[in-house]
């Protein structure tokens, strides 16, 4: 057991998957920080939070450049838990850090997330406005897109009559997307000679978020029933997660590896699943998409949690791997995951907690288990 991931992360890492089995323990948090720190002593230079992509980079501008205040970035550069302490103290370090250090060194904040909610998602008009300010174009994309509104209720996500998915407007929408993608591409030399590869990045990363959304939306407008319907949701948004992390990845190789935070779901090897009541799931997250392609060395570090007063959570069964954990584990630690035996899976756990338990196929392909005793 060690409490320095550096002793068990391979320098070849290049994509350090750190997961936690729910948002609601504030120990991960505060653990993930630490860890941080370790990192990037070592040399990692970017970290990926599950949030926004486009939202995210009002606080990388934050701890970079100093733009926009603490809580400003915090309100507005996170679609999901800005309020978290953890968080507050994860920007307020990492805008210390970078504050009298060059460029080359600094280490970037990305959000890896879709724009959208689980019941909810907006519409593509804002960010392909944002392409066409940066192309400067003479488009009216309000006018084709019409009410916000229209996309961004739950009904919108939940009942595919009510879809936006496939009306008129996402039909016009779709080829106004893929255009500007190709102008974006054709006219880089340019654009990026007139401002920067970053601010050139972020435009594409704003038509890619329009182009998603037209796409979970489409997925949204299927006649499925609601078990099939969050399988390919959950699927389809995990899908865009690993672009998402492999144009990060294009944009950070060069300056080191990354350290992308998230719940284990999104970012185990084996398949991921979901259930409550006659209601379920399986789907592969975005780490089982990234690590499939072989293009970055995958590190997966499995997040788990033995009792927590946060989730009213209890002890585990002896015989369950958070048991065994429970014995060899004071506080905190990282385990390597070969070393476990096999063991059952927790059985005391209830859907509003969120806590996704420790599984035997999780286990046989992480490669270190990082354990809360509670």
């Amino acid at each position: 057991m060690s409490q320095d991931i550096r002793a068990l992360v391979t320098e070849s890492c290049d994509l350090l998957a750190l997961g936690e089995p729910t948002h609601q323990e504030p120990a991960f948090g505060r653990i993930r920080n630490e860890l941080v720190a370790q990192l990037v002593e070592s040399g990692f230079r970017s970290i990926a939070l599950e949030t926004d992509r486009v939202a995210a980079f009002a606080v990388d501008d934050h701890v970079r450049h100093g733009t926009g205040s603490l809580d400003q970035v915090l309100r507005d550069g996170f679609s999901h838990f800005g309020d978290l302490d953890a968080n507050r103290r994860l920007v307020a370090w990492l805008r210390e850090y970078n504050r009298d250090r060059p460029a080359p060194e600094h280490v970037a904040f990305h959000g890896f997330d879709a724009p959208t909610d689980n019941t909810s998602a907006p519409s593509p008009r804002a960010f392909f406005e944002y392409a066409r300010d940066y192309l400067d174009l003479d488009l009216d994309v309000a006018a084709v897109a019409g009410d916000d509104h229209r996309w961004s209720r739950q009904e919108a996500i939940l009942d595919f009559t009510e879809s936006m998915g496939a009306t008129p407007e996402a039909e016009r929408l779709r080829p106004i997307g893929a255009d500007l993608l190709t102008r974006l591409h054709a006219r880089a030399p340019e654009l990026i000679a007139r401002s920067s590869p970053a601010e050139w990045h972020r435009a594409r990363a704003h038509v890619d978020a329009g182009l998603g959304l037209l796409d979970y939306h489409w997925q949204a407008a299927r006649p499925l029933g609601q078990s099939d319907r969050i399988c390919l949701l959950l699927a389809t948004r995990d899908a865009w997660m690993a672009r998402n992390l492999r144009d990060i990845r294009s944009v950070e190789a060069e300056r080191g590896p990354t350290l992308v935070f998230a719940h284990n779901a999104h970012l185990q090897r084996n398949p991921s699943a979901w259930r409550m009541g006659d209601r379920s799931a399986d789907w592969y997250g975005a780490g089982a998409i990234v690590d499939s392609l072989r293009l970055d060395d995958y590190v997966f570090v499995a997040g788990s949690l033995g009792r927590s007063a946060a989730l009213g959570l209890g002890e585990p069964a002896p015989d369950t791997f958070e048991g065994a954990l429970q014995r060899r584990v004071t506080d905190w630690g990282l385990v390597p995951a070969g070393e476990l035996p096999p063991a059952a899976t927790r059985t005391d756990t209830v859907p509003q907690q969120g806590y996704f338990p420790l599984e035997q196929a999780t286990v046989d392909r992480a490669d270190v288990i990082l354990h809360v005793t509670g």
